[in-house]
């Protein structure tokens, strides 16, 4: 479980497609209290460390993972955010995120308003339902407050802190966000199903 308020920037620095997508993420973590088998989110992706070094871990990507997310356009060089896994009394600065994307959002506009910006974001149709007004999402990890809904279409702002400490300062329209709806409205949605 996380919370998805990042908590470091990593890079992309090797890519390599073996059966599975293998991934080695440079970082800023002290790698010594990393476990082997540690989950860490990748960009809003839960990944497990299967090797590590003093400044970077491996983690290997499976089908369903790059099907399903936008890891499938990492590259080397690229810049994601990170944040390790939550333990218990760890403070929840953000909301409940398993780190389990449920789709991609596209960014659909961005409008500056004071020193904020506000994005307009395409969500996939069948998990539009799930995305409220003054809800929370985790869009490429970070958790966000959802300002308003029409449609498909939803809409965030980003503070400039936000925008500095994250990878948030570098989207363009057109890119492709890891979209994690909230796992509360994921059950009231089932309750609701089942009558």
């Amino acid at each position: 479980m996380f919370t998805g308020i990042i908590t470091d920037l990593g890079s992309i620095r090797k890519l390599e497609h073996r059966g599975d997508l293998h991934a080695r993420i440079g970082c800023g973590y002290d790698m010594g209290s990393v476990d082997l088998g540690a989950s860490i989110a990748c960009d809003g992706v839960c990944l497990t460390v299967v090797e590590k070094g003093d400044d970077w871990f491996d983690v290997d990507i499976s089908a369903e993972t790059l099907d399903k997310t936008n890891v499938g356009a990492w590259a080397e060089g690229r810049r994601i955010n990170l944040e390790r896994a939550l333990k218990v009394g760890d403070e929840l600065g953000g909301h409940i995120v398993s780190g389990h994307v449920d789709g991609v959002a596209e960014v659909v506009s961005l409008t500056e308003e004071g020193e904020s910006t506000r994005i307009l974001m395409q969500a996939p149709n069948g998990l539009a339902k799930f995305i409220a007004p003054k809800g929370s999402v985790a869009l490429n990890g970070t958790s966000l407050t959802v300002n308003e809904v029409e449609g498909t279409t939803f809409g965030i702002n980003l503070i400039p802190h936000t925008k500095t400490v994250t990878t948030w300062g570098d989207v363009s329209v057109g890119d492709a966000i890891n979209l994690e709806i909230d796992t509360l409205a994921r059950y009231v949605a089932r309750l609701t199903e089942a009558g």
